[in-house]
């Protein structure tokens, strides 16, 4: 599977996103679980991504068919972790397609929480480095029956080069909603554990930049 990353001139803040260059964005509808069966109406999202120079933009559209599970206390100018027990949308990309095993996972709650990291499976031990600093930047908005969320991710910080033109980047794109029993484990391209896992570097698609 490929998502295109549609390249932009100019900067754009992270709150802007009504802007319109957003209209011309590639959009990925998600609605499949890790597992590959579909998702109920209510659970689905939608993904664009964008780049400049000097960023990577992410834009979540979701929809909300139940009670939002998020914390009551947001704490906003730290990551927060654990951020994954509730719910959230997830990135994970690798700069080398000739080592996916090595990817930089972000993840945006609709609170606007978030949590940068970097994962290198080749290492001995504790693959998750939790001191990682990406620069990251989020906004997020909850309505009556969706809730969009955005970031964007300077270059150098966060993964110490930007693409070239036309080159592909691998990667996987997550959500994670709902509570207890029901609780939803949602991927781009399924992963297709026995229980649901999204480090699957084997499973990721591929990110086209433009």
């Amino acid at each position: 599977m490929r998502l295109t990353v549609r390249r932009i001139r100019d900067q754009i803040e992270v709150g802007e996103l009504g802007d319109a260059v957003w209209d011309g964005a590639s959009l990925v509808r998600v609605g499949t679980y890790w597992s590959g069966e579909s998702v109920p109406e209510g659970r689905r999202f939608d993904v664009r991504m964008l780049w400049s120079d000097e960023h990577l933009y992410v834009r979540f559209d979701c929809e909300q068919g139940e009670p939002l599970t998020v914390s009551a206390e947001p704490v906003l100018n730290r990551k927060t972790m654990r951020l994954w027990d509730r719910d959230v949308c997830e990135l994970f990309l690798a700069p080398d397609r000739d080592e996916p095993r090595r990817y930089a996972e972000f993840e945006i709650a609709p609170t606007g929480e978030w949590l940068d990291l970097m994962v290198d499976w080749r290492k001995k031990g504790e693959p998750r480095d939790w001191d990682f600093d990406s620069g990251m930047e989020c906004w997020a908005r909850i309505d009556d029956s969706e809730v969009a969320m955005a970031f964007r991710v300077p270059w150098d910080k966060g993964f110490g080069r930007r693409p070239e033109a036309g080159e592909v980047w691998l990667g996987n794109i997550f959500r994670q909603v709902g509570s207890g029993e029901t609780r939803g484990y949602l991927a781009w391209v399924p992963t297709r554990t026995a229980e649901p896992q999204f480090h699957v570097p084997e499973a990721f698609g591929e990110f086209w930049f433009e």
